[in-house]
């Protein structure tokens, strides 16, 4: 029996391929609590290269089964997250002890007043942490069903074959970049989670003047 470790896509690709993609892209994409820990853009970047082969090594995985395994996961788990938020999403959120996944509800909750739902919902896709908890958010504050469904089926489709082919053009591109998947990983976690920063200058700006009203 092969151990699978959820949580490392090199262990998840090697175990599921084509599947596993669409399983953890699926619980990522809209069960909340759980998706929170998922890996996804470092298991759709991972996946692409694996896709490219070389003259010396054949592609361990198969370019077409990727891109729709991962666009089926992301669409249809936006749409069960979405689900999941208009039947009791909101009592879910409260019950949540997690301080990061509360912070990231209101964070997707402003996402949505600041830029609209279909703006929203695309930009989402691509902000780690923000886009599992969105659909439920979006669910829950009563987002128009169909307005949802249009506008998340394009966040999901675009962010999960952006960083297939992205990854697929990499290992196309260098050869044996395969061998270093790792530090690929490290650094898709590094540029995914930049569109946090202004979200957390924002939060210590607020902090320091919380403390400078009271002094």
């Amino acid at each position: 029996m092969i151990a699978v470790n959820p949580l490392d896509s090199a262990s998840v690709l090697a175990a599921f391929g084509a599947l596993g993609v669409l399983a953890v892209v699926f619980a990522e994409s809209g069960l909340l609590v759980v998706g929170f820990f998922l890996p996804g853009d470092t298991l759709l970047f991972p996946a692409g290269v694996l896709c490219a082969g070389s003259a010396q090594q054949p592609p361990r995985l198969a370019l077409w089964q990727v891109l729709v395994c991962a666009a089926i996961g992301a669409v249809v788990g936006g749409q069960v997250g979405y689900l999941i938020g208009r039947h009791g999403g909101r009592a879910l959120l409260a019950r949540t002890r997690g301080g990061r996944v509360k912070g990231a509800a209101a964070r997707a909750e402003r996402l949505l007043a600041r830029y609209g739902y279909g703006k929203a919902l695309v930009i989402g896709r691509f902000v780690p942490l923000l886009r599992t908890v969105l659909h439920p958010v979006a669910g829950a504050l009563g987002v128009p069903a169909r307005t949802f469904t249009l506008w998340q089926t394009v966040g999901g489709v675009l962010w999960s074959q952006t960083l297939v082919l992205a990854g697929y053009t990499l290992g196309a591109s260098v050869p044996h970049i395969d061998d270093y998947l790792l530090l690929l990983v490290g650094v898709v976690i590094v540029l995914s989670l930049l569109p946090l920063l202004p979200e957390v200058r924002r939060a210590h700006r607020a902090r320091r003047d919380r403390r400078d009203s009271t002094r």
